[in-house]
């Protein structure tokens, strides 16, 4: 980004705007999946679509052959929309519509089971449908050493897993498509004990699925400033791949048809390749404390807020700059805690713009209709502005109520 191409957007969009990088996420998509398919070529993603949501990344992975992996009838109706076909799509999720449910297991598509509650409403499709072959998967929480107890996917030592595998066994249109589980820590060392715990639950069934799903949880690319806010390493796509790859490889060395082994990355893909522009609409000292306030939000940019600075670079397109010392970056709404950054050290002027990267990792989707609609999304990877979202309206958000 330039100062020039800066201000020709403002005058095309107006002083706060994400921008997106789809030839990044391309090379990330890329990168990820030669880095696991040279040590276990049966290999693909499933791209999370809750991580963020815009169509034309979806429609990037799509082309690319992979899956996409939603936990919503919204998010299916994204995938479809963006032209996914049913069978390559993947449902997870602790809540789960039953007509839509049906509707994608009879299309082809798979879900997988996560509660107690799902096992009759799979039982009741398998009745109604005894022409049709059902893709259903199990999700399976164990232990991974992460010091988390994961509230998704069944107990593997429970009666409940015990129920849902013998679906499998009752009724004969079930077709036991994958094992998946799902741990959020991304931490490196995580990662080893899902794949040895996938395979020797599959051992202690004597069955093996089409598909092993390791789910998500990695990290992505990141600048410095942003890795040294973390207390562990940030593994490089590499390093994932061989932490379990592997082990797959090994384990299916001598098998002839071997299962596919999948992941389902959001943030690893997506993360670095967005930013938001806003401007700096006043600078103010209050009680020794130097404030900028923006026409952005904690929420457009880290809406789960971490409490962690991205990385952050200023366009100086305002007056004359000042030199700061610990200023923060304060948002357009009324909450005390809306920060942006905290503590820069820098030149800064009223009518500057300042970009926050690595904000592809939920900003979209996760913010909230508060105060201000969300602003408009383009692409700048070929160098022009494709606008691949427009900025919210009133009518947009207020369409659904009564006056």
């Amino acid at each position: 980004m330039t100062e020039e191409m800066i201000k020709s957007i403002t005058e095309k969009i107006g002083d706060a705007f994400y921008t997106l990088e789809s030839k990044q996420f391309r090379a990330n998509y890329t990168e990820l999946k030669t880095e696991f398919e040279s040590i276990y070529p049966n290999f693909n993603i499933a791209y999370s679509y809750k991580t963020n949501y815009i169509p034309k990344l979806c429609k990037i992975v799509n082309e690319l052959g992979g899956f996409a992996e939603v936990v919503s009838d919204m998010e299916m109706d994204i995938a479809l929309r963006a032209g996914v076909k049913s069978q390559n799509i993947i449902w997870n999720g602790p809540v789960k519509n039953p007509e839509k449910v049906e509707q994608l297991l009879v299309a082809g598509g798979t879900v997988d089971i996560d509660s107690a509650y799902e096992i009759e409403l799979i039982a009741e499709i398998a009745r109604k449908h005894t022409d049709c072959k059902l893709n259903v998967g199990i999700r399976c929480n164990f232990d991974v050493n992460d010091g988390v107890v994961s509230r998704f996917g069944f107990d593997t030592e429970s009666e409940d897993f015990l129920k849902a595998a013998a679906l499998f066994e009752k009724y004969d249109n079930l077709h036991l498509m994958s094992m998946q589980c799902h741990f959020a820590t991304r931490r490196l060392d995580t990662w080893r004990p899902r794949a040895e715990g996938m395979l020797a639950l599959i051992d202690r069934m004597g069955i093996v699925p089409e598909r092993i799903d390791l789910g998500g949880g990695l990290f992505g690319k990141m600048a410095d400033s942003l890795k040294s806010q973390f207390d562990c390493e940030i593994p490089t796509y590499r390093q994932y791949a061989q932490a379990v790859a592997p082990i797959f490889a090994r384990r299916f060395k001598d098998t002839v048809k071997k299962p596919m082994l999948l992941i389902e990355p959001g943030s690893a893909l997506v993360g670095d390749c967005m930013h938001f522009i806003s401007k700096v609409v006043s600078i103010k000292e209050v009680r020794g404390k130097n404030i900028a306030t923006l026409l952005g939000s904690i929420y457009n940019i880290n809406p789960t807020l971490n409490k962690k600075n991205p990385p952050i670079k200023v366009y100086p397109m305002g007056g004359e700059q000042k030199e700061y010392a610990d200023l923060d970056f304060g948002g357009f709404t009324c909450i005390e805690s809306d920060y942006l950054y905290r503590h820069y050290n820098g030149k800064l002027a009223v009518g500057d713009m300042v970009a926050f990267g690595n904000v592809g990792s939920y900003s979209v989707v996760l913010k909230p209709p508060f105060i201000l609609p969300n602003f408009p999304i383009i692409d700048i990877s070929d160098g022009g502005i494709e606008i691949v979202k427009r900025g919210e309206t009133f009518d947009d958000l207020f369409r659904t109520f009564e006056f």
